[in-house]
């Protein structure tokens, strides 16, 4: 368990500092699409965390924070869950 914890506080600090050089610039299909001059339509649902940014918090770098953290924790829940599902058998 305290390998876990090391772990997850290694990826809290490695999110923390590297989260400023996180990019601004649209990605590839976005800036593809720019390009062409295709205009993109306002979304039927914009999800939780749009733009990887936590919408009700007006501080950057803590909302982009926040939201990368809520995103490991999902991704790292989602592997051990199905990790566990997948030793059962």
């Amino acid at each position: 368990m305290r390998g876990y914890l090391k772990a997850l506080i290694l990826t809290l600090v490695c999110l923390a500092i590297l989260i400023p050089f996180a990019s601004n610039a649209p990605d590839g299909l976005e800036s593809v699409a720019e390009t062409l001059g295709i205009e993109e339509h306002e979304p039927i649902w914009n999800g939780l965390m749009p733009d990887y940014s936590i919408p009700t918090i007006d501080n950057p770098y803590l909302s982009t924070l926040l939201a990368g953290t809520v995103g490991v924790f999902l991704v790292l829940g989602a592997t051990f869950l199905l990790g566990k599902a997948i030793t059962k058998k």
